[in-house]
């Protein structure tokens, strides 16, 4: 059985801590510089060991967010066209149209 826990929920963030971003022509979804801040401030707190119950909600949520993104980001790009995929879909279909040219020696 799981056990609970304390977590704000990610929409939390869905009209202030999101943005698009354009990376080789794909919009990803990004965390605001603000949101960014907040987090990195919380992993550090919580490295320390000085992380209040309310702020170890608040880094779970945001840990959720980032991996809802992570999900939602890699979709697009394996739809995109500079997709790693494509890409190698594309260079196995060149590898099928060349020819080995390389002439045999000391035969």
């Amino acid at each position: 059985m799981t056990t609970p826990k304390l977590m704000i929920e990610p929409s939390y963030w869905l009209e202030t801590g999101i943005k698009l971003e354009k990376v080789n022509n794909l919009n990803i979804f990004k965390f605001t510089d603000e949101l960014q801040s907040r987090s990195d401030e919380l992993l550090e707190k919580s490295k320390l060991g000085l992380i209040t119950t309310e702020e170890k909600a608040e880094l779970d949520g945001i840990s959720e967010l980032a991996q809802i993104f992570t999900y939602a980001n890699s979709v697009l790009a394996s739809e995109s066209t500079w997709s790693p995929i494509t890409s190698e879909k594309s260079l196995q279909k060149e590898q099928n149209t060349c020819a080995n040219i390389a002439n045999p020696q000391n035969l």
